[in-house]
């Protein structure tokens, strides 16, 4: 039965890792699953090392989006170094290459237009017989202006990274739709904010922090309001790194919780005390841990209510306590709910999960 469930789970995982986005993701396995059927479609084939192909990330996205609850068409892409067999078999030869399936066909006609939004929603239209309207599309990103830059950005309460760019720099175009992920993966986060500020036009907060060059990326953490330079890596998974060391966040880049979320170490360490302990010692050390979580302060304050609570259950409701109710909030994240509760859920059962580990 272990087994069993665990198939189903990964299972349950590649699919949803394909539906993520507004733009289905397209591999050697579902290519002729999704294509040629019922519907039309605009695929796009693309290399993650190619220039051209970031620069209309945010564009095709946007057409993904537009799409996205139009039954009759799929905007779908290929990565070409990971699926060579689908794009050799379509004579991709360059990137990225654009190409129109229609409904019930393998044939694809090849995509010569304009690679902006707006012109591929109106030729998606056309061949799909679709009247879409292009989305606009939300960004999380803070923007900066000189009116409102030193109340965001040296907000004593607030961790800051902010982008200085140009509007006609190609390096911040192709940056611009990996920081919007950025911003999406910490919108949850009070206490962190993703912002830019167009430096062309407000040259004086450039000037100020000696921005020569685009993009600049400068922290400003709690602490060091005079700004810091960002010299990481550009791919979202180094952004996540760096704010989840720096800001003591525990986020990964879809901007779900890791399984480190909410773990406070000194408490942790009473924990493996309570539940090695009898009945009348438990007591004893839940007063313990009431006492611990009183001089707790920020986020860590938080969670230490959690675990006061979890302790609580645990005397009352006996050692299974914990691994019934871990099971019963994974039951529900699997479910479809707001990203909130799945914050609230995630932090019970990562802290759940130390009474439970403690206990084997």
């Amino acid at each position: 039965m272990a087994i069993w469930f665990g198939f189903v789970t990964l299972a349950l995982l590649v699919v949803s890792s394909l539906a993520d986005d507004d733009v289905i993701i397209l591999t050697e396995e579902n290519f002729e699953k999704e294509i040629g059927q019922d519907r039309g479609a605009l695929v796009e084939f693309y290399a993650p090392w190619c220039g051209h192909c970031k620069k209309l990330a945010p564009e095709y996205e946007k057409l993904g989006a537009s799409f996205k609850k139009a039954k009759s068409v799929l905007i779908g892409k290929v990565d070409c170094d990971e699926h060579k067999t689908v794009c050799a078999k379509y004579g991709v030869s360059g990137y990225p290459t654009l190409q129109w399936f229609p409904k019930g066909s393998l044939e694809p006609k090849k995509y010569e237009g304009p690679r902006t939004a707006e012109a591929l929603t109106e030729f998606v239209n056309t061949e799909g017989g679709t009247n879409m309207k292009l989305a606009a599309i939300p960004s999380n990103v803070v923007v900066l202006t000189e009116d409102n830059f030193d109340d965001i950005v040296l907000d004593e309460t607030k961790d800051v990274l902010v982008e200085f760019y140009a509007p006609w720099c190609g390096h911040c175009k192709n940056l611009a739709p990996i920081y919007e992920k950025v911003a999406t993966a910490y919108k949850m986060e009070d206490n962190v904010v993703i912002a830019n500020l167009d430096a062309d036009k407000y040259k004086g907060p450039a000037e100020k922090y000696g921005v020569s060059g685009y993009p600049t990326l400068k922290f400003f953490p709690k602490g060091n309001k005079g700004g810091g330079d960002y010299d990481g890596g550009r791919d979202l998974d180094d952004f996540v790194s760096f704010i989840n060391e720096k800001c003591e966040t525990s986020r990964d880049g879809k901007g779900q919780l890791t399984s480190t979320a909410g773990i406070v170490v000194s408490l942790d360490t009473l924990v493996k005390e309570f539940v090695s302990a009898n009945e009348d010692e438990k007591k004893t050390i839940l007063s313990r841990i009431e006492a611990e979580v009183e001089k707790l302060t920020g986020s860590a304050a938080r969670y230490g209510k959690i675990y006061s609570k979890a302790a609580k259950s645990c005397l009352e409701k006996g050692a299974e306590y914990a691994n019934k109710e871990i099971g019963r909030l994974q039951r529900i994240l699997e479910k479809s709910i707001s990203p909130a509760k799945a914050d609230e859920f995630t932090l019970k059962k990562n802290i759940l999960s130390t009474f439970a580990a403690s206990s084997l």
